[in-house]
């Protein structure tokens, strides 16, 4: 295997790995409106997250400074060719990351109550987004002979990404119902059960939908056993929670989210981002990659460094394992 390929692999990686802890936080952020009643509930949930979800943002920023430095052409396409969903997502991660810290900062209703319909919008619309964006890299956009992206926004609202948009929306929602019901005792927990069910039912028709049109217009059998392991580890994972068994039901909608980013990733290799004006001009892991030498220096520095972020985020869930209700919450 090449060096390009590694870091493709990689890439696909640390997409899952963001994906997977993103996920369940982003799905918190909309469960503040469908789940909690009351501002104490709200507050519950909000700090079932509040040691993790920045540190969850850094499989973003090393999946993009990854990108960045290995697939040079690959990244300057992307960002480029969709800068407004982009940079609306970064704004949506900025203003959340400011809701966060700022919510408890005055003891005002109307101030906490702004911030959390902030914590709410901005965890929605990048759920959607996501999807939008990825939906867009696998089906394939007008990129040109110069590697350039040469279509408009209207081209990437199209079915196929809008369908995948609502997907991730659906699936991260329901990844975080099952991580609130595992981290909250109490009647919140009682109805985040219920709750999960309900969106893992909607969760499977969605995915299940866009998961065939995916391989149907893009899949090999390597990508047909990911579906398979997506569907069954969803469908799991809806018995399981129904089964009041939220620790088992975490761990299957986190491998149904490691099954779907893999699938979208082995329909895309060895393209990285498909052209759909002409095959020919498609970006892949050899023409978008960077030198032998730069993928190699990355290759070392990955090795040494990874595995530190790794204990450390790993011990900070542990630290902050306990469940948390509405009695560890004071009274404003």
């Amino acid at each position: 295997m090449e060096l390009h390929d590694v870091w493709f692999v990689l890439i696909a990686v640390l997409w899952t790995g963001y994906f997977f802890l993103e996920g369940f936080d982003f799905g918190i952020g909309v469960l503040t409106k469908l789940l909690a009643r009351d501002r104490k509930e709200r507050r519950v949930l909000i700090n079932t997250i509040g040691p993790v979800w920045d540190g969850n943002e850094v499989w973003l920023l090393s999946a993009g400074g990854a990108t960045f430095a290995a697939f040079p052409e690959w990244y300057a396409t992307l960002f480029s060719g969709f800068y407004l969903p982009l940079l609306l997502i970064l704004v949506c991660l900025i203003v959340r990351g400011v809701a966060f810290e700022y919510r408890a900062k005055r003891p005002e209703e109307n101030w906490q109550r702004n911030w959390e319909h902030a914590i709410f919008w901005t965890s929605l619309l990048p759920a959607v987004l996501w999807g939008v964006a990825f939906g867009n890299i696998v089906r394939g956009v007008k990129i040109d002979a110069h590697k350039e992206y040469i279509g408009d926004v209207g081209d990437l609202l199209n079915p196929y990404a809008i369908l995948g948009g609502l997907v991730t929306l659906a699936l991260f929602t329901f990844h975080g119902t099952v991580f609130a019901a595992l981290k909250t005792v109490g009647d919140i927990r009682v109805r985040a059960r219920k709750l999960a069910v309900v969106l893992g039912v909607l969760t499977a028709v969605l995915a299940l939908g866009f998961l065939l049109w995916t391989q149907a217009d893009k899949g090999d059998g390597k990508s047909l056993v990911a579906l398979g392991v997506a569907v069954v580890a969803l469908v799991a994972a809806i018995v399981a929670i129904a089964a009041g068994r939220e620790g088992w039901s975490f761990a299957l909608s986190g491998v149904t989210i490691v099954a779907v980013v893999a699938m979208l990733f082995l329909t895309l290799f060895p393209n990285v981002m498909p052209s759909s004006l002409d095959p020919a001009w498609n970006l892949t892991v050899t023409n978008a990659s960077s030198t032998p030498y730069t993928l190699k220096i990355m290759t070392w520095c990955a090795g040494i460094a990874t595995p530190v972020v790794l204990l450390y985020q790993g011990w900070t869930y542990w630290v902050f394992r306990k469940r948390i209700g509405t009695q560890h919450i004071a009274d404003a």
